[in-house]
């Protein structure tokens, strides 16, 4: 058995070892000294909630497994388009949901969520049955992308859920840390979405054969399917299990999970963010979206979230067709175990910018990110020159590039935002920046599936005019890249006021 075999064959323990290693170094780290039932009950809150968020991952990124499953039923053009439409308005969502969420807590939230999310994977999978038995002839843009659409505004009630219930149970102090965890959780759901959801497609599929989970989801979705005489594969099987996931994870979260450490009978908690000493005033909508729209120093934050989003989902979305469309001789690892891959580097950056972002640089969460911009941009210029002569190094540069940008993500929605917002506007300020990563993430998706090479003959150049070709691929995403490590540096020692008063008086002891 070789290396890629025996990872392949292991990977839900390894990753279950990550997990392991993510909640070991939570209760590791204790700053602040808290008793030991603070950091067990506080442990009982984020796992579930972390859980359902990962979980929010497999009903998002499950369509990315499909498109590849239903082939020429869905075109490259067509699913960039479908997913920047979904990108676009989880982007766009924040300005409704964040206020919202600000007013109704972080464990409504999650709840809404993953109930709203499961019944529109549901819906999906419904018309992903009747489009593959050929059933229902709709134009699949149109189809996909109000569905699509549906399930990624109930998607992005689940970042400002976590987010703001984080808030009111993390120190500054120790939020480098919690975003790792973030981090740790964007990554774990990649995987479930990538290699439970290729593997659930391999089930299912016409005339495969296996063991007894292989029969439970045969008799379950593909008992008897065919199109005339010939059996067919049960892609739409990939969006019925991950709601049937979520469903569970909403009953755990409703009786374990507590907007602040005050209902679960603990003394009031300052955090030292932002809100520190005006927890009593109330904040309309209008003040909350303020909290954004009216201060520089939260869109430049937002401007760093949009770039990573562009290079985050450039790659965790368009590696995974351009190794199965361009062949990658001596590399295919990289695609087997694509999933597991983006876990564990995806870990590993959350950590890093976390740490660095604590011990190091006292909090500020700017310079971590300006270095994993600066080794974006490297990479991305590293695989235009190799793209088509070293599969290998695509394949590494991709993983590095994936490791950098979840940490930045973790460290300006998951992070920055919730400092600089405060624990009244978190979920306002973190949804925002969230919103402009996936704004992000949208405009690569529609571009990248219009500049790269089209499934028909006839789609020989871009709506640009320009040859259609992959190298635009990294391209594309190199210019956001420097615009991330600019704005960054502009970043580089901005701190709220509380925490720097908060690290002053530390000094002085």
């Amino acid at each position: 058995m070789n290396f890629s075999s025996l990872i392949f064959d292991h990977a839900n323990l390894l990753v279950a070892l990550c997990l392991v290693a993510v909640i070991f170094q939570y209760f590791r780290n204790n700053p602040l000294k808290h008793s030991r039932w603070f950091m067990l009950r506080r442990f009982i809150n984020w796992f579930p909630l972390g859980m359902t968020y990962s979980f929010l991952y497999m009903g998002r990124y499950n369509l990315n497994v499909s498109k590849n499953a239903l082939g020429s039923l869905m075109t490259k053009e067509e699913f960039g388009t479908i997913f920047a439409i979904g990108t676009t308005v989880y982007a766009f969502s924040f300005l409704i949901n964040g206020p919202l969420v600000d007013k109704i807590g972080g464990k409504k939230g999650i709840l809404i969520a993953a109930i709203g999310s499961s019944v529109a994977n549901v819906l999906l999978g419904v018309l992903t049955y009747f489009v593959v038995l050929g059933r229902l002839k709709v134009n699949m843009v149109v189809a996909y992308s109000v569905l699509y659409g549906l399930n990624m505004y109930f998607q992005s009630y689940g970042a400002v859920s976590i987010i703001k219930v984080k808030a009111y149970w993390f120190h500054v102090r120790e939020r480098g840390v919690f975003g790792a965890i973030f981090g740790a959780l964007i990554s774990i759901g990649v995987y479930f979405a990538f290699d439970w959801g290729q593997k659930i497609i391999e089930l299912t599929k016409a005339g495969s054969t296996g063991g007894w989970l292989h029969d439970l989801l045969q008799t379950i979705f593909a008992s008897n399917v065919k199109v005339g005489d010939k059996l067919v594969d049960a892609t739409w099987a990939v969006f019925f299990i991950p709601s049937a996931i979520m469903l569970f994870w909403v009953v755990v979260d409703w009786w374990l999970i507590k907007d602040t450490p005050e209902e679960a009978n603990f003394p009031a908690f300052d955090t030292h963010d932002a809100s520190s000493g005006q927890m009593h005033v109330e904040l309309s909508t209008l003040d909350l979206l303020k909290k954004v729209f009216a201060s520089k120093l939260m869109l430049l934050i937002a401007l760093v979230g949009l770039t990573s989003g562009v290079f985050r989902n450039g790659v965790t979305q368009w590696y995974f067709v351009f190794a199965a469309e361009v062949k990658q001789p001596g590399a295919e690892f990289f695609l087997k175990n694509w999933g597991f891959l983006l876990c564990v580097f995806g870990i590993a950056g959350g950590f890093i910018g976390g740490w660095v972002s604590d011990h190091w640089y006292q909090s500020r969460r700017a310079p971590p990110a300006a270095f994993m911009c600066a080794l974006v941009l490297v990479l991305t210029l590293v695989m235009a020159g190799i793209l088509f002569s070293s599969p290998l190094g695509v394949g590494y540069a991709s993983v590095l590039i994936v490791m950098a940008s979840v940490g930045i993500t973790s460290l300006m929605a998951g992070t920055a935002a919730t400092d600089f917002g405060g624990r009244k506007a978190t979920a306002t300020c973190s949804g925002i920046v969230d919103g402009c990563t996936y704004l992000g993430s949208g405009i690569q998706s529609y571009f990248i599936g219009h500049l790269t090479p089209g499934e028909h003959a006839d789609a020989a150049q871009t709506f640009l005019l320009l040859p259609r070709d992959w190298h635009w691929w990294p391209l594309f995403m190199l210019p956001f890249a420097a615009i991330g490590l600019f704005v960054a540096i502009k970043l580089w020692h901005q701190l709220p006021e509380a925490t720097r008063r908060y690290n002053d008086s530390v000094k002085a002891k």
